[in-house]
């Protein structure tokens, strides 16, 4: 850890020398305080300046100053449904293993079921069925969500990190939607649900990010984010309309989802 102290010229009227300890102390320009401000013995730096100062690069220093609430209380929801999802995934995928020709209340007609996928090479992507993915990987939004609304304020890399799983879900999911449409020609329910909150949560985790600078990008794309933020919910809904409208055209789910 590096240590710096920061002197001000102590002629000028209101200003006194002040002395920074913090894990990284960059540049000494402009730190000045009022002594009017100030508590005796307690000089207060002021905020923006410490931010330019000293800080933690690791650490995000576009932190909101309010908590994401919504934000939080989605991902609660969104990863208990991928966790339901994925656990009658792995029921229905237990049932096949005892009884290949066991009848899954998912399999409801030709087009809609998941029996088909379970036990497809599709089905087990990484060598073990797909549910088991979803049983892991779900616990996380879970948490992020508690730990937001129990206070945590979560370091940049945390976040980072955080959204490179949700891009690789979204990833996992595109090519599981390919599949279906255009190598299985089935629709699976539970399937689709884990399609349904994948996609919102990547695109509210990864503009939130965006916006809030958590992920490093320029000021003119943050505020961009920022702008997109709120439409979070007619995006997804435009997304769900390019899957419909692709499986409408390869599968014509339209009239025979339902038969």
């Amino acid at each position: 850890m590096s240590l710096r102290r920061v002197n001000v010229d102590p002629s000028k009227q209101g200003v006194r020398p002040l002395s920074l300890i913090c894990g990284v102390c960059l540049s000494a320009a402009q730190v000045t305080e009022p002594l009017s401000h100030a508590a005796p013995g307690r000089p207060v730096i002021d905020g923006e300046c410490m931010r330019r100062l000293c800080h933690n690069p690791m650490v995000s220093l576009s932190q909101p100053s309010k908590r994401p609430y919504v934000l939080a209380v989605f991902l609660i929801i969104a990863g208990l449904i991928g966790l339901w999802a994925a656990f009658e995934l792995t029921l229905d995928k237990f049932a096949l293993l005892q009884n290949p020709h066991a009848q899954l209340n998912c399999n409801i007609n030709p087009l809609v079921g998941c029996g088909k996928n379970l036990d497809s090479w599709q089905g087990s992507v990484l060598g073990f069925p797909n549910p088991l993915i979803g049983l892991m990987c779900w616990v996380a939004p879970v948490a992020v969500g508690v730990g937001i609304l129990a206070g945590a304020r979560f370091a940049r890399w945390f976040w980072m990190l955080f959204n490179l799983g949700i891009v690789g879900a979204l990833v996992l999911v595109i090519f599981l939607i390919t599949e279906s449409l255009y190598s299985l020609f089935v629709l699976c329910p539970y399937c689709m649900i884990t399609w349904t909150v994948t996609i919102p949560t990547f695109w509210a985790v990864t503009l939130y990010n965006l916006k809030t600078g958590n992920i490093p990008v320029p000021a003119s794309i943050r505020q961009r984010a920022a702008a997109v933020y709120s439409w979070v919910p007619l995006i997804t809904l435009v997304s769900y309309a390019v899957v419909a409208i692709f499986a409408q055209i390869q599968t014509n789910w339209i009239p025979n989802a339902f038969l």
